[in-house]
C-alpha cells in the first residue's frame, strides 16, 4: 500500500525572523496571516499530526486542520541553545559550534545530537507504512529535514544542506521503505 505524506513547515514567529533556536513562541501577525490565507489548499488526510510547539499548532489550527499533537515529531532538543542565535553562540563558544555542525554524534548544547533525532524521526517516518490514507504532519523544518535525510537515505552531513521555507509543504510518497520525493512547493500553489 502506498503511503502519502505531506509534511507542513509552520509559518514565521519571532524565532524564525530572528533566525534563533525556536524557544517556543507563538506565530507572529505575518505568519498568522499567511497561515489563514492558505486555508484550504492541503488536500484532504486521514491521519493529521502536528509537533507540540506553540507555532506549529497554531499554524494547524489557522489551516483548519484538526491535527493531533505527536511528540514523536517535536524538534531536535536544542537544549540550553534555545531562544539564542548561531551567531550569538558561535561568538562565545566557537568549538561548541563548529562541533555540532561537524559530528553527528555531538551535542554541546545538552539536548538531543543529529544523530538521535533523525533516528527517532525516522521510527515515526517508518512507522507509517502500516497506515492507510494521506497523512499530513505540521513540524517543524529541522524534523522535516531529518525526514528527508532519513527517506532518502542521505548521509547525515546533508542535512545542513535542506533549506525548508515557511509555509510550505513537502510531499513524499512510496511503500515498503521507498520513498519519492516532491519538495518545497508553497501552499497555495500547485
Amino acid at each position: 500500500m502506498t503511503i502519502r505524506l505531506t509534511l507542513v513547515s509552520p509559518a514565521t514567529n519571532g524565532a524564525s525572523r530572528g533566525v534563533r533556536f525556536d524557544d517556543d513562541s507563538p506565530l507572529d501577525a505575518e505568519g498568522l496571516a499567511r497561515a489563514e490565507a492558505a486555508t484550504g489548499w492541503l488536500p484532504p488526510a486521514v491521519h493529521v499530526h502536528v509537533s507540540p510547539s506553540v507555532r506549529c499548532r497554531q499554524t494547524a489550527r489557522a489551516l483548519g486542520l484538526d491535527a493531533e499533537p505527536l511528540s514523536a515529531i517535536a524538534a531536535c532538543d536544542m537544549g540550553h541553545w534555545r531562544g539564542r542565535t548561531l551567531g550569538a553562540l558561535a561568538a562565545t563558544d566557537e568549538h561548541a559550534v563548529a562541533r555540532w555542525l561537524g559530528d553527528p554524534d555531538a551535542a554541546p548544547h545538552g539536548g538531543e545530537s543529529l544523530r538521535d533525532f533523525r533516528a527517532r524521526i525516522g521510527v515515526w517516518l517508518d512507522g507509517l507504512h502500516g497506515l492507510t490514507g494521506r497523512v499530513i504532519a505540521v513540524a517543524e523544518p529541522d524534523t522535516i529535514r531529518a525526514a528527508l535525510i532519513h527517506a532518502l537515505a542521505a548521509p547525515d552531513q546533508a542535512f545542513w544542506r535542506l533549506d525548508i521555507r515557511p509555509l510550505t509543504a513537502t510531499d513524499l510518497s512510496g511503500r515498503a521503505g521507498r520513498w519519492n520525493l516532491r519538495n518545497g512547493r508553497p501552499l497555495g500553489a500547485e
